[in-house]
């Protein structure tokens, strides 16, 4: 069965961050690989966000099938900017440096080669740190860091809930998809890729109806235990900020404001090596 946003148990440094630590972390280092074409900072944060992986011990075989899902519409995304905006680069940079004509519409040009890498280094800046805070993080205690910082403790419940629902739903698919094809519906690679969509639409109603069961269990056995009664909570995997969450958010928000110095700096997101 293949894992996907499950929570990873293991003893690493990154695991012993609090959740909430962890989530400003992920925000502020998202945001400033969003804000900024910088090419030397996007070159930097991948080998970051790769250290943490081996800082970690979460493998990359761990968290394969969404790399490859990430790849795959990495190079889609590529594609359709190059198919729709084939000169966009040379808007963007000013310069036209042409290095290969296929058409008259589509030139291969430097500037355009130039924003399609920037466009690969922010998806290999973004896409490892979700992936580490997903795989690395209890829903539990994220729920109770949530609830720690000031979120209330009913939203960081549904929170958790949801984090912990995801290897449910999984497993379910799985049991649901071994008993149709035990029935003769095929869905192994044998068959081409629309009847294997058209066989595991028979899965979707018998998951959809256990889903729905699971959350009527769920809210009929916190509303007799009382939940949201009271203003407060107690939470078993509480957890105190450490010296280490401390230096994580302060370490994110520096970054964060770097990027903005380099945008001020470069007097626009892009930085032009062709000027």
């Amino acid at each position: 069965m293949i894992n996907i946003f499950n929570y990873i148990d293991r003893e690493s440094p990154i695991h012993r961050m609090t959740g909430a630590a962890k989530l400003v972390a992920l925000i502020f280092l998202t945001l400033a690989a969003m804000i900024t074409y910088d090419t030397r900072m996007l070159v930097v944060m991948p080998l970051f966000s790769i250290g943490l992986f081996a800082v970690s011990r979460i493998r990359f075989q761990d968290v394969s099938f969404l790399l490859t899902f990430t790849l795959i519409f990495m190079v889609l995304n590529n594609i359709l900017v190059f198919v729709f905006a084939p000169q966009h680069g040379v808007s963007i940079y000013g310069t036209r440096h042409v290095l290969l004509v296929l058409t008259s519409r589509y030139t291969i040009t430097a500037e355009q080669l130039f924003y399609h890498l920037n466009l690969i280094l922010k998806y290999l800046c973004t896409i490892p740190v979700v992936l580490l805070f997903v795989s690395t993080t209890n829903p539990s205690e994220f729920a109770a860091s949530l609830n720690r910082i000031g979120i209330k403790y009913s939203i960081a419940y549904s929170v958790a809930l949801a984090l912990r629902y995801i290897p449910d739903i999984q497993k379910e698919y799985h049991e649901i998809s071994q008993a149709q094809q035990a029935r003769g519906i095929e869905m192994s690679k044998k068959e081409n890729l629309v009847h294997r969509l058209k066989s595991a639409s028979a899965i979707l109603i018998p998951l959809i109806m256990s889903s729905m069961d699971r959350i009527e269990t769920i809210s009929n056995a916190m509303e007799l235990r009382g939940f949201g009664k009271n203003k407060k909570r107690t939470w078993y995997m509480g957890r105190k900020f450490r010296i280490s969450d401390i230096l994580a958010m302060v370490f994110s928000v520096a970054v964060f404001l770097f990027a903005l110095y380099l945008n001020y700096r470069n007097g626009s997101r892009f930085w032009n090596p062709f000027m």
